[in-house]
């Protein structure tokens, strides 16, 4: 059994870390290119089909703009990896926590399935 590289920017865990590193720094562009083209997001709320669509949402139509995932677990699993983390606002308070479980195909993120509750529950 090979073991991936550990500077390996196709590695799944390096993927999914530098995913949520891009989107609490606003990079788009490097955002768009960690994904898929045909890459999909599912969550309670909505889905998102396809790269532009999901990049386009980010960029102009999320809420809350002034975030950061603080994630907590990474678990590589094969061709995917799940990581389970909290969403901070600008003060550092939770949000919700999160479990994001996601697909790599052709060394891209490809597919990504959320799972959150609020600091409520």
């Amino acid at each position: 059994m090979t073991m991936p590289r550990t500077d390996d920017p196709s590695d799944p865990s390096r993927l999914v870390r530098a995913y949520y590193d891009a989107l609490d720094a606003g990079k788009y562009d490097r955002l768009a290119d960690l994904l898929h083209p045909e890459f999909v997001q599912r969550r309670s709320d909505r889905a998102f089909e396809g790269r532009d669509s999901f990049v386009s949402f980010m960029r102009d139509e999320r809420p809350m703009t002034d975030t950061s995932h603080a994630v907590d677990a990474v678990y590589p699993k094969g061709p995917g990896v799940a990581v389970r983390g909290r969403l901070l606002d600008a003060d550092g308070d939770e949000v919700f926590a999160f479990v994001d479980v996601f697909s790599v195909d052709d060394g891209r993120l490809a597919a990504l399935e959320t799972y959150a509750a609020s600091g409520d529950e």
